[in-house]
């Protein structure tokens, strides 16, 4: 079968990889457009951008997908089925209906649970007792389409967004691969949605990182990881943004808020809890160990972190 790879993140790759090592063919693949960015503002081809490049296929890169040069480029691939991996944009109606066999989408939730951009992150900040993948018939609906295969896991204890972004991109590759084989033969088979049970991700903004210690310390936790990498849990300390690498909830009983700085170790006091910082990084620096910045911000026990992050 002839396949048009929409995708553009690292989480994306494997699942290019998997359909080019596939019986099937993918004619071209469409990425967001190249970025500027860094000191010398250079252009930055997106991650599936740059292995595409690597496997030799042809690469789509509109501004829009709404514009009609987009359609007439996806027209143009001859490609019986679009298959679509976190590309960043929704895809129109008159692209939707361009591919025979349509649209499939692999998406990081178990649908109708987290739909939207983020469900790795909201999935772990809700504290779920699993996570999963599914692949469906992308609708003009945010993921609203019906489901062909799906996959779920237990939700790793300690698990950033990140490091479970990356399992799920591994597992849902041979889940894609497999429903692209089913559409192929014949036997695929799309299942409705409930109508039960529908929770929304959208992308985690850096206000939405901000970090409160008012908050029982096991949803610290589960915040500070499900925004790492991005975009990073924050919080404010003496006027200083510090970002947060995971912590470690602790069975200890301090005012919310309140700092206890030893040789090794800071700790900030919750709700309920407390917890261990590792890794902190202020604005414009590296990041550093928790105690390596006390130590050199001259941090003391019984500070509190500013009002703003209670």
């Amino acid at each position: 079968m002839r396949i048009l790879f929409a995708g553009t993140p690292r989480a994306a790759v494997p699942s290019l990889e998997a359909l080019h090592g596939s019986p099937h063919e993918v004619v071209a693949v469409l990425t967001r457009p190249d970025t500027r960015a860094g000191r010398g503002r250079g252009q930055h081809r997106s991650e599936v951008g740059l292995r595409a490049d690597e496997l030799g296929i042809p690469l789509l890169q509109p501004r829009s997908l709404r514009e009609p040069e987009a359609v007439q480029q996806i027209a143009a691939c001859g490609a019986e089925l679009a298959v679509i991996v976190a590309y960043g944009g929704l895809v129109p109606p008159e692209a939707l209906a361009v591919p025979p066999h349509g649209w499939v989408n692999l998406h990081f939730s178990l649908l109708p649970r987290w739909r939207g951009a983020a469900p790795v992150q909201h999935a772990i900040a809700a504290g779920d007792e699993e996570i999963g993948a599914c692949t469906f018939r992308l609708e003009e609906g945010l993921d609203t389409g019906p489901v062909y295969r799906e996959l779920s896991i237990p939700m790793p204890p300690r698990a950033t967004s990140g490091e479970l972004l990356q399992t799920l991109a591994l597992d849902g590759a041979a889940l894609l691969r497999s429903t692209v084989d089913d559409i192929a033969a014949g036997t695929a088979q799309a299942v409705p949605q409930p109508d039960e049970g529908v929770t929304l991700a959208p992308k985690l903004s850096v206000a939405d990182a901000q970090v409160h210690f008012a908050q029982d310390a096991m949803v610290v936790d589960r915040m500070v990881r499900a925004a790492t990498p991005a975009p990073g849990a924050w919080f404010t300390l003496g006027g200083v943004r510090l970002k947060l690498g995971p912590v470690e909830p602790l069975n200890e009983n301090l005012p919310a808020g309140e700092l206890v700085v030893t040789k090794h170790d800071v700790v900030i006091g919750c709700a309920t809890g407390a917890v261990r910082l590792g890794q902190v990084q202020p604005q414009g620096k590296r990041p550093m160990a928790a105690a390596d910045y006390a130590r050199g911000a001259r941090l003391s026990s019984g500070m509190l972190v500013d009002e703003a992050s209670l």
